[in-house]
């Protein structure tokens, strides 16, 4: 047992984003309103393991997800359920080329089986992908192989790669932040660029461009209440951005402005922060910090922020990164993992349609 937890420590630990705080988000007290939420597509995102989290819920509900944006992350099961796997190709070094076909053999494979939604689906999917020229954490080799899937997978008009940027293992704001070029707490850059805006610009058509005042309100809910034991791996709260005009209850009366195409419904935008990223290490660096809430205010979308937590005991997880390499089960990537399960409970709980 010993070894094997020096082993796993180990490679989390290789795998981690290094932050360092210990408060939590400070949100409002009050209970999540009644949300009027247009659910029958979404959008997600995320950073590093929240990027592999990002892709796999993509890949696992391609019927129902219809925008990804993705930083410094590697193909889907690119991890296998091997942690040494994982660590010695996806991260930040390649020490024996990835087989994509390999991968793809599997999506093709669970798609058939109906583990994961049929690839068809992706084919109307958009797809916007991030990769700074600095970031050593995760290679390029990595996200380049990232973006080769996904363009067999959905056509390229609808996929974008940007990989000519100067930036280090961040996620970059126009102005937010510490170092664009530093790999270093919070792992969020000031970088004079707008990844949340360029990303939901290209996910989403027609976007209001966002003033710089939010109207809305964080907001925290129980994970365990929404997503029962498939949330054992996860925090206690996880955090949802409100724009006002979506605090509109059951029938929409208060949306206003960036109502969608659904009458006043709002949009539904998923984020998975990144390893050591979580609530209880980073306070509200991730929640408030990227931008997207800024975009979502204007534009009638609320933005669901579910937390990991770290274990010092197995399934061992001690940077509290979301599963990609197997620590839940062999489904992990699937429509049967739990975290996957967990997130699929926490929209539907918001938006009062409750689990299936």
């Amino acid at each position: 047992m010993n070894a094997i937890t020096r082993c796993v420590t180990k490679a989390a630990a290789g795998i981690a984003l290094a932050l360092s705080a210990s408060t939590v988000v400070s949100a409002s007290t009050q209970p999540v309103p009644p949300l009027n939420l247009d659910t029958d597509t979404i959008t997600v995102s995320g950073l590093s393991s929240g990027g592999y989290m990002a892709n796999q819920f993509h890949m696992a509900y391609s019927d129902w997800v219809k925008g990804a944006g993705i930083i410094a992350a590697g193909p889907y099961y690119c991890g296998q359920n091997d942690i040494t796997t994982a660590l010695s190709q996806c991260v930040n070094k390649m020490e024996t080329p990835v087989n994509l076909d390999t991968l793809n053999a599997k999506a093709k494979d669970w798609a058939q089986k109906g583990k994961i939604a049929s690839l068809d689906n992706l084919k109307d999917s958009k797809v916007w992908l991030l990769h700074g020229t600095a970031d050593t954490r995760v290679i390029s080799d990595v996200s380049d192989l990232l973006h080769t899937q996904y363009t067999t997978l959905v056509p390229e008009a609808q996929v974008t790669y940007v990989n000519n940027k100067p930036f280090a293992h961040v996620f970059p704001t126009l102005d937010n932040g510490g170092s664009c070029t530093t790999s270093e707490s919070p792992f969020i850059g000031a970088c004079e660029y707008d990844a949340a805006g360029e990303m939901l610009n290209f996910i989403y058509d027609s976007l209001t461009v966002p003033d710089d005042t939010l109207s809305g309100t964080v907001y925290s809910f129980n994970q365990t209440e929404l997503a029962g034991d498939n949330a054992k791996t996860l925090g206690e709260l996880g955090f949802v951005y409100v724009p006002k005009s979506c605090e509109a209850g059951s029938d929409g009366a208060n949306a206003s402005a960036g109502e969608n195409t659904n009458g006043n419904a709002c949009q539904v935008h998923v984020s998975f922060h990144g390893c050591n990223q979580y609530a209880d290490a980073v306070n509200d660096a991730y929640v408030t910090g990227t931008g997207l809430n800024r975009w979502a205010d204007d534009n009638s979308m609320v933005v669901i922020y579910p937390q990991t937590k770290k274990s010092m005991f197995m399934p061992l997880n001690p940077q509290g990164c979301w599963d990609w390499w197997g620590y839940t089960s062999e489904d992990y990537a699937t429509r049967d993992g739990q975290q996957i399960q967990a997130v699929k409970s926490m929209i539907e709980g918001l938006s009062g349609k409750g689990t299936e």
